[in-house]
């Protein structure tokens, strides 16, 4: 009989040490995650990445400064990882500007707005913030500034003749006549 006792003890205590699943019941549907960044950690992102180019810090330089890699600054600057409010007030420590830099221009920032419009997404920052930008502001700062501006009034030549044949592309597929200036003989 104590052989008995004994044997459903042993599986009452198995029963006991064993872990038990805990049981979720979901009345409605799964939570949607939205994977897309918030607008403010784009814009943070952006100011943090504007601040450092104006610096002439690079993503490198103040990763170490910050004890961070690389990787981890760059998804902060394209909002792939939020910024906490202690590493945001060690990059703006690094930087040497305020905290509350990387917040100016943020729609909702400012007491007397009362409606927030969605934050714009600017290529030219996305553009200066990346190596191939960097690399062509460096080369422009390194030129006589009247080379420079010829340099530049030259780009924006560019853009507005690459800007005339996309309008006439554009018109020729829809069918309508191109500007007389591109008409051919």
């Amino acid at each position: 009989m104590r052989q008995v006792l004994s044997g459903s003890l042993v599986e009452h205590r198995k029963a006991l040490l064993k872990p038990q699943r805990s049981v979720l019941l979901r009345t409605g549907s799964k939570p949607k995650i939205d994977s897309d960044p918030h607008p403010a950690d784009q814009h943070v992102g952006r100011q943090i990445a504007t601040v450092r180019v104006q610096s002439d810090v690079s993503q490198a330089q103040l990763a170490r400064s910050i004890g961070i890699s690389f990787q981890q600054l760059q998804k902060y600057e394209n909002a792939r990882n939020r910024v906490s409010a202690s590493m945001l007030y060690e990059i703006a420590s690094s930087l040497g500007v305020p905290v509350s830099r990387f917040f100016e221009g943020l729609p909702g920032n400012d007491e007397t707005r009362v409606e927030a419009r969605p934050l714009p997404v600017d290529e030219r920052l996305d553009f200066i913030a990346s190596a191939e930008g960097r690399r062509l502001i460096e080369g422009l700062v390194n030129l006589p500034p009247r080379v420079r501006g010829r340099v530049s009034s030259l780009i924006a030549a560019l853009g507005e003749e690459l800007a005339l044949l996309d309008t006439k592309a554009d018109s020729e597929t829809a069918g309508e006549s191109a500007p007389a200036e591109y008409k051919t003989a």
